[in-house]
């Protein structure tokens, strides 16, 4: 009788200890008077409470809340055209081409030499935001523009952006999602561009292949991967790093590696990640001088998450143990 008690008492307390529901006490409890039966039962729902529960202590890393998602974009989305967000990206960037991302005029400038743009020719921007690079593009270089973003504001203020320059019969803007089978046939592009954003993209073997498929022969590939591991980095700071949504941490040699593996030339390679720590630090500060009208758009806990986001950036860019790598691949010619 007072083993039984015991049993009982041990139950109810530890239960109400680890939080497992109430209503499934006096069921163990009433089972743990046969021990063979409601004690392993209650054992092993007590294992499973402690096991998550050492899951959240892992989670919080060194002391700070576990990981959460921050609304990267869409805030910057939603609000594009605004005073205030285009007040922030001529701060952060030194000249608004409307663009969210680490990438500047002077580096658009440059990359559109490496992909040998011209007119009649045609440009496919992956992750294209609200256009306003690729758009940049077209101007300078006379080609064509399709770009696809799985935002459907991005999109729309790309197509409203590409009306507004007089550009709307040589570039258009569509809500697709690049991990996915895209819908074009072999060969309908002259060139391929994702600015920042491969690492968006879960399978990257599949991506890149899908990539290579719809390029001509000879066509070129142009992407940035802004978060390339080059030492060792905390759980606190890949979870800040990565609280955008998904994001995939590579390896040095990955990218080479899966370009080769894809059919690609590998035709040059140039770490960027000074500009992503500039514009990391300007980003964060512009922000931070307009908090007062942010939290009102974006929420408390938004605009703090963002602005750790850029903090955590700058430092682990600036002691480059997260890096950034343009990489230029062509696909050969046939035969």
């Amino acid at each position: 009788m007072i083993s039984a008690i015991v049993l009982l008492a041990f139950i109810v307390v530890e239960g109400r200890r680890l939080e497992i529901p109430f209503l499934w006490l006096p069921i163990l409890a009433t089972l743990g008077v046969g021990v063979s039966c409601g004690l392993p039962l209650f054992l092993l729902m007590r294992q499973a409470r402690l096991e998550r529960a050492a899951d959240g202590e892992r989670a919080a890393g060194d002391g700070k809340a576990p990981r959460r998602v921050v609304g990267l974009y869409d805030a910057a989305y939603a609000n594009f055209a605004s005073n205030l967000y285009q007040k922030i990206r001529e701060e952060a960037f030194g000249e608004d081409l409307g663009q969210n991302s680490w990438l500047t005029a002077g580096e658009l400038q440059k990359f559109a030499g490496w992909l040998r743009l011209g007119p009649g020719l045609r440009l496919l921007d992956v992750a294209c935001g609200s256009g306003g690079p690729s758009l940049r593009l077209a101007k300078l270089t006379g080609c064509d523009v399709v770009g696809i973003d799985i935002h459907e504001q991005a999109t729309a203020n790309a197509n409203a952006l590409a009306r507004r320059e007089g550009l709307a019969g040589r570039a258009t803007f569509d809500r697709l999602d690049a991990s996915q089978s895209l819908p074009w046939p072999p060969a309908s592009f002259d060139a391929v561009m994702c600015i920042d954003a491969v690492n968006h993209l879960p399978d990257r073997r599949s991506v890149l292949a899908e990539w290579a498929r719809f390029l001509k022969p000879g066509g070129r590939l142009l992407f940035k991967d802004p978060i390339g591991v080059t030492i060792p980095l905390s759980h606190s700071e890949i979870g800040v790093r990565g609280s955008g949504g998904f994001y995939l941490f590579v390896p040095p040699g990955e990218d080479e590696r899966l370009l080769r593996a894809a059919g690609f030339a590998l035709e040059g390679v140039e770490d960027v990640t000074d500009n992503m720590t500039e514009i990391a630090r300007r980003r964060g500060a512009a922000r931070a001088a307009r908090e007062a009208e942010l939290r009102a758009i974006e929420g408390d806990p938004n605009f703090d998450g963002q602005q750790e986001f850029f903090r955590v950036s700058e430092l682990i860019a600036r002691e480059r143990r997260l890096s950034r790598f343009a990489f230029l691949a062509r696909k050969p010619l046939e035969g």
